[in-house]
This record gives C-alpha cells, sequence and structure tokens, in this order.
C-alpha cells in the first residue's frame, strides 16, 4: 500500500489513547504478527461479518467514523487498519481513472477490452462473463502485487443509451433494457468471482462491481443543461420499464456489491437522496446488499448545484438518510459532524453506513492478514496480466462485435493477393488513443489500424486527410491524389473523445467538419470502390453513403447496431 502522509496527517486528530502505534500506514489490516491483533473480534474470520463490522465500529470514535465515509478513506493508525481507496474503474479492463490503481510498478499495463458499446455487439452473455473474469483477475494481481489501494470498481455502467447524442452511451450495452440487464449480470459475475450459472456470489469476493448510475441518467452537458442539475421527468411505467431492469438484474441476478447513484434527480428528487430509490426499492424490493456510493460530488450538486436544501449539512442528512453509504468527495467528511451536532443526523445513521461499507471490505478478504496469503485468490500473480488467454478473448470480443453494415458485391474481405498497393485516409488511421475509449488503463499492446495494414500490404502510403476527427480544415486535394494512385482504399473515419465523452453531449449525429466532403471526394477518385470504417462510441448519420454506389464496404467500430439513417441498415 502507498503511505499517505498528508491523509495521516489530515486524520492524526481522531486517533486517541492509541492502544498500537504505526509508524507507517499498515499494509493490511489483522497482521497475524502483531499481538495486537488477536484480542480483535473484527480480525476473526471464524465470526460472521456482522459481528466483525460491529466489533470495528464500536471501537471508532465518531470522528473516525464520519472519516471512513468519503472514497479516501484514512487509515485507522491505532487499530492497523490501512487507509482504502474505493475509486477505481474497470469499464473495459483495469483502468487508470480513479485512484486506487497503480501502473507504476512491474505491472505496467492490462488488457483492454472493446468499448462496452462493441463488446454489447457480440450478443454473447457468457463472452461479457468472461471478460469480467478476466478483468477481476487482473485487479487481483495488481493488488497481490502492491498496485493497488482497493478492490472496489465502479463499473459497468448500465444506464440505458436512449438519446443517441449521449456523450457516454459509448460507455454502455446500448438502448435496449433487455440486453442491458443481462450484461449486467454477466459482468458482475464475472468480475465478482461468481459461477456463470448460478444465483449466490462466493465467501470472499475476487473484486466488488458497483453498477451506475443509479438511475435515468443519460445527459451531460447539452445546451446548458448539465447533468448536476438536470430534473428527468420520467413515468412510472417508463421507470420500470426502461431505467430500472438492468439495476434490477445487477442486483438480484448479479449480486452486485455496490450500486452508484447518480447526479440528476428523478422527478423533482435527488437521486442521492432519494429514500424510495435506494432504501424502499434497492434495499428493500431487491434485497440489495453491499454498499452505496454517490458520483463524485453528486451530495454536494443537492445544494450547491440543485438548490434542493438549505445548508450543506441538511444535504449530507439527506442522502444519509436515504441509504447512501459512502460519497466520492469530501463534503459528507466535511459536514457530517456538524449535521449530528445540528441534530438532522445520528450516530445510527452513520453505522447503518459503516456496516456496509466494512462489510464488503471484509467480504474482499482485507480483514483475514495478509491477503496474499489467503485462498482463493492470494495466488494471483503479476504474470496473469496480459496473458496470451486473456489477449486472445479481447480478440474475439472485437472480431466479434464489430459490425459490416454494407458489403454490396462481397467486397469484403480484401485478400492479400489481390492487393498491391493500399492507402489508408482519414484521422482516426494512426491514433492509437482513439481505439482505447474513455475510462482505459494502459493497454498490453498497441496496433493502429495503420500498423496493421502496413503488416497486410508492403506499398501502404498513408494520409491523415484532417488535422484530427474534428476536421475543421482538410487536405481533400492531397487525398484524391493518394486516392487516384492506388488500387485500394481503406478509410477510418468517425468520432473521439473530444466530441464525445464524459460531461460532453453532441448536438446532432452528423460527422464532424468536412468529414463528408473528404469521403465524399475521395470515393469519386478512387479506382475501386472505397471501404469505410467508421470508428465512434455513439451513431452517426451516414445517409450519404448508404446511396454512394462508390462506397461498397462499410463497417462500423463503435459496436452500434444500426447506423442512423432514414432506412437502417441490420
Amino acid at each position: 500500500m502507498i503511505i499517505h502522509t498528508a491523509l495521516i496527517l489530515l486524520f492524526s486528530r481522531f486517533v486517541q489513547s492509541p492502544w498500537l502505534v504505526f509508524s507507517v500506514n499498515p499494509p493490511f489490516a489483522c497482521d497475524p504478527s502483531d499481538p495486537a491483533t488477536q484480542q480483535y473480534a473484527f480480525c476473526k474470520p471464524t465470526l460472521s461479518i456482522k459481528q466483525r463490522t460491529q466489533d470495528l465500529m464500536s471501537r471508532l470514535t465518531l470522528d473516525e467514523k464520519i472519516a471512513q465515509l468519503g472514497d479516501i478513506a484514512p487509515p485507522i493508525m491505532r487499530l492497523g487498519v490501512p487507509g482504502y481507496q474505493w475509486w477505481s474503474e474497470s469499464l473495459h479492463g483495469v483502468s487508470s481513472g480513479g485512484r486506487g490503481i497503480h501502473f507504476n510498478g512491474p505491472i505496467k499495463a492490462a488488457t483492454s477490452f472493446p468499448q462496452v458499446i462493441l463488446t454489447a455487439a457480440t450478443f454473447n452473455p457468457l463472452l461479457w462473463y468472461q471478460i469480467g473474469q478476466v478483468i477481476g483477475t487482473e485487479a487481483r494481481a495488481l493488488y497481490n502485487a502492491g498496485q493497488a489501494e482497493g478492490l472496489t470498481f465502479w463499473s459497468p455502467n448500465i444506464n440505458i443509451f436512449r438519446d443517441p447524442r449521449w456523450g457516454r452511451g459509448q460507455e454502455t450495452p446500448g438502448e435496449d433494457p433487455l440486453t442491458t440487464s443481462i450484461y449486467a449480470a454477466s459482468y458482475v459475475k464475472g468480475l465478482q468471482g461468481s459461477p456463470y450459472q448460478g444465483g449466490y456470489t462466493p465467501q470472499i469476493l475476487q473484486a466488488s462491481a458497483c453498477c451506475k448510475h443509479f438511475t435515468a441518467y443519460d445527459l451531460e452537458n447539452w445546451e446548458g443543461i448539465v447533468r448536476d442539475s438536470f430534473n428527468a421527468e420520467v413515468s412510472a411505467q417508463d421507470l420500470e420499464d426502461t431505467f430500472q431492469p438492468p439495476f434490477r438484474s445487477c442486483i438480484e441476478e448479479g449480486h452486485a456489491s455496490g450500486i452508484m447513484c447518480s447526479y440528476n434527480q428523478v422527478n423533482g428528487v435527488p437521486n442521492c437522496a432519494n429514500y424510495t430509490l435506494l432504501t424502499q426499492t434497492a434495499r428493500g424490493r431487491w434485497k440489495f446488499n453491499g454498499y452505496i456510493t454517490s458520483d463524485c460530488d453528486a451530495v454536494a450538486d443537492i445544494y450547491e448545484a440543485q438548490n434542493y436544501t438549505k445548508t450543506p449539512e441538511d444535504a449530507v442528512a439527506y442522502a444519509l438518510k436515504a441509504g447512501m453509504d459512502l460519497n466520492c468527495g469530501n463534503y459528507v467528511q466535511k459536514y457530517a459532524r456538524n449535521a449530528t451536532q445540528q441534530g438532522k443526523l445520528t450516530e445510527a445513521d452513520i453505522d447503518r453506513a459503516l456496516q456496509n461499507l466494512f462489510s464488503v471490505r471484509m467480504r474482499l478478504g482485507l480483514f483475514n492478514g495478509n491477503p496474499n496469503r489467503y485462498p482463493p485468490y492470494g495466488s494471483i500473480r503479476s504474470d496473469q496480466v496480459c496473458s496470451n488467454d486473456h489477449q486472445n478473448l479481447a480478440l474475439q470480443a472485437a472480431l466479434d462485435g464489430i459490425v459490416l453494415l454494407k458489403n454490396t458485391e462481397s467486397v469484403l474481405p480484401l485478400l492479400k493477393s489481390q492487393v498491391s498497393s493500399l492507402a489508408v485516409i482519414g484521422p482516426n488511421a494512426n491514433n492509437f488513443t482513439v481505439l482505447l475509449g474513455n475510462y482505459a488503463g494502459p493497454p498490453c499492446k498497441i496496433t493502429t489500424p495503420l500498423m496493421g495494414k502496413k503488416s497486410y500490404v508492403k506499398d501502404t502510403r498513408y494520409l491523415a486527410g484532417c488535422q484530427d476527427v474534428a476536421c475543421n480544415s482538410s487536405s481533400i486535394d492531397q487525398a484524391v491524389q493518394l486516392a487516384s494512385s492506388v488500387d485500394h482504399v481503406v478509410m477510418f473515419m468517425g468520432l473521439d473523445q473530444s466530441q464525445e465523452t464524459e460531461a460532453l453531449d453532441r448536438i446532432d449525429l452528423v460527422l464532424p467538419g468536412m468529414q463528408g466532403d473528404l469521403i465524399t471526394s475521395v470515393a469519386k477518385a478512387a479506382k475501386k470502390p472505397v471501404i469505410l470504417v467508421l470508428i465512434c462510441g455513439g451513431p452517426v448519420d451516414i445517409d450519404f453513403v448508404k446511396s454512394n454506389p462508390k462506397i461498397m464496404g462499410w463497417l462500423s467500430w463503435s459496436g452500434w447496431r444500426h447506423c442512423h439513417c432514414s432506412d437502417p441498415l441490420r
């Protein structure tokens, strides 16, 4: 574990009459070499998790309890409990996003799977489960190597991709509630170490999955309307039929150990302060057994962006009483003490949240001594990360998810023997970052489309055509000249994170800038039909391509299962 000196100093005032003082942040809780831990009931795996968490909480002061309610949980030095980072990401591979994972040791990379919208296009639940398994295994390997400060991963994103302009639709399985529900359960089971068939979770979790964002969240920033203050007006039927099924499946079928409440309101009530949603529905109707975290700074939004409460203390009290357990951010840590002094919050409310938080950490085996020596996951080693099996699974997901939308006259596949010269044109042809999507980690290896084509055809010539995906200016004349001088042309166009991403929605579905003009001009000049590859997360309107006889091969690398044309091709 990495030592957080600043946090130790910050929370040193919470340490009172310590039985045992560690000079550094202990690497793991309940160290059997430390005789003091033998007296703690919370260190005894033979007891129930409820007994262990109650014993641990009984030893904490109110200030120590409040300090544990943020995603950066400081160490409890006098009890030998290390700090914990709740925020890690694993959308389509162990990610460098969040705070809990570090690629600064022997493990420099992790298996990178396709963005979820493409993986979902495989319609293969077993594959989704296997992807979750690989990510969970590599997460444990990083933890065992000392490169992780947490095993709670805030994935998958199972919001419904209702509006095709939504910037985060790329993170989701798509627009269909049934597909998204099956994906949620499959991925969660794989990540947490549950069997593919069967409705139970193992005694010790391989890693903890967190289904997000609960609920009716599909807007970032559109014409001045932002997610932090957006109120989604949803009918009871639409909520039940469309937005809730994936979360219900995540809990009832996948047995996820975490869910995240979203920034937005639903019918005037902030999701992170909605008792009906968090307690009555998730914990009551669906029997959720885990922790509920806010999205980052969502508790602050209740007061600062939505003006739902009169004070910050009210926002903290509303959220905790509604059933939220953890605040991504420090708003709860900052204002919960005042809220209790003002009578808006009780220590019992805080204990309820802590019960869920410490329970998950114990289900991960993090209070059983050295996790590296504890079965069944202590034996997972660094050489399992980026293994050939894992890389082959990622390749399978990509091959099965790429959608061939048009192949007039069977232009594809191109046989190597038929291609003597090849032009590769487009801003997405040699940009490896666009292949990673968002919430990605460093990949095991990098091969751009251009690199792949060069290994396929010796005489391969490249031109970006646009300075970037925005394509505000283009070298159309050069592209036309190149296209007319070779046997075949492949164009790699589409979108990237500058056009669609978290906090950024699109305003329309057309290709950015002069991309359309570039495609049309190249197709007109080419000797043979052009092959167009679209790399994007959300859909684009390319009706002009569908009707162009010079564009015979047309692939979507986004995984979106249909084009937004007047007559979608499936």
